[in-house]
C-alpha cells in the first residue's frame, strides 16, 4: 500500500507497499528483514501479523473478477489517510456493508443506503468516500459493454517492473498509473489518483513491487523474480 492521493490530488510521499504507521521503526533504506519463521519480508509485513498473512496470501497475487478489481479499488480509496491494518480490521464489515462489493447492487445503493452506511461503525464512515464507492459501481457496470474492468486494468500492465532491494526504491506512481487514473476519470470513476492506482496495481498483481529478497519476489506467476514477463 501507499500513502494516497486524494481525489484531486496525489500525496507525494511516497511510503513501500504499507503506510509509516504500518511498519516497524526502520531506516528509510531498509531492505526485507528475516522473520522469526526464516522467511524475509518488507517491514511493514515483519511486525502485524494481520499485516503478514495479508502479504504472504494475498499481496501482490493476480485478480481479475470483477467484484475482487472493484473491492480492492474501493478499500485503496477508503484507505486514503489510514493505515492499511486499519482497513484490513474493517475488511469484514466492509464486505457486508457494501453487499460482497458486487457492483450492481451497490449501483442501486439510493439515499437511504447512503445514510444507513454513515451510520455504521464498524467502517470508515466518510461521505465522499461512500459516494465514490457507488459512483464507481455504476461506472464499473456501465464499464461492461467496453470490455469491463479487468481488461481496462489489465492492459496498462508494463513491460517491465520495478526491481526494489530498499523501500525508499519502490515507486509510488508510475506512467501507466498515471494513464490509467486518468482513463479511469474519464470513465466517471472517482477516488483513482495515480497513486492510489500505482497501489491497486501492486495489490493486484499488475506490478510486483516485492522487495528483492522477499521470499514472495516472482511469486504471483505474473512477472519473473528479475522483474520481466
Amino acid at each position: 500500500m501507499q500513502t494516497h492521493d486524494s481525489t484531486t490530488a496525489d500525496v507525494s510521499t511516497p511510503t513501500v507497499a504499507g503506510t509509516a504507521t504500518d511498519a516497524a521503526p526502520t531506516a528509510p533504506t531498509a531492505g526485507a528483514v528475516l522473520c522469526e519463521d526464516g522467511l524475509m519480508r518488507p517491514p511493514w509485513a515483519a511486525r502485524d501479523p494481520l499485516l503478514r498473512e495479508y502479504y504472504d496470501t494475498e499481496w501482490g497475487m493476480p485478480v481479475h473478477d470483477e467484484a475482487g478489481l472493484f473491492e480492492r479499488l474501493v478499500l485503496e480509496g477508503f484507505q486514503s489517510g489510514l493505515s492499511w491494518v486499519t482497513i484490513l480490521r474493517k475488511r469484514p464489515a466492509f464486505r457486508e456493508a457494501f453487499a460482497g462489493f458486487d457492483p450492481d447492487v451497490v449501483a442501486a445503493f439510493d439515499d437511504d443506503d447512503v445514510a444507513r452506511l454513515m451510520n455504521d461503525e464498524r467502517i470508515v464512515r466518510n461521505r465522499r468516500k461512500i459516494d465514490a464507492t457507488v459512483a464507481n459501481a455504476r461506472a464499473v457496470v456501465a464499464l461492461r459493454a467496453d470490455g469491463g474492468l479487468a481488461e481496462l486494468i489489465w492492459s496498462y500492465r508494463p513491460e517491465t517492473t520495478p526491481h526494489p532491494r530498499t523501500i525508499d526504491e519502490v515507486p509510488s506512481r508510475s506512467p501507466e498509473s498515471e494513464a490509467l487514473a486518468g482513463e479511469l476519470k474519464r470513465r466517471g470513476f472517482t477516488f483513482v489518483g495515480p497513486v492510489t492506482i500505482y497501489a491497486l496495481m501492486e495489490a493486484i498483481g499488475v506490478v510486483d513491487t516485492h522487495l528483492v529478497d522477499s521470499h514472495r519476489r516472482g511469486s504471483s506467476g505474473v512477472w519473473t523474480p528479475e522483474g520481466t514477463r
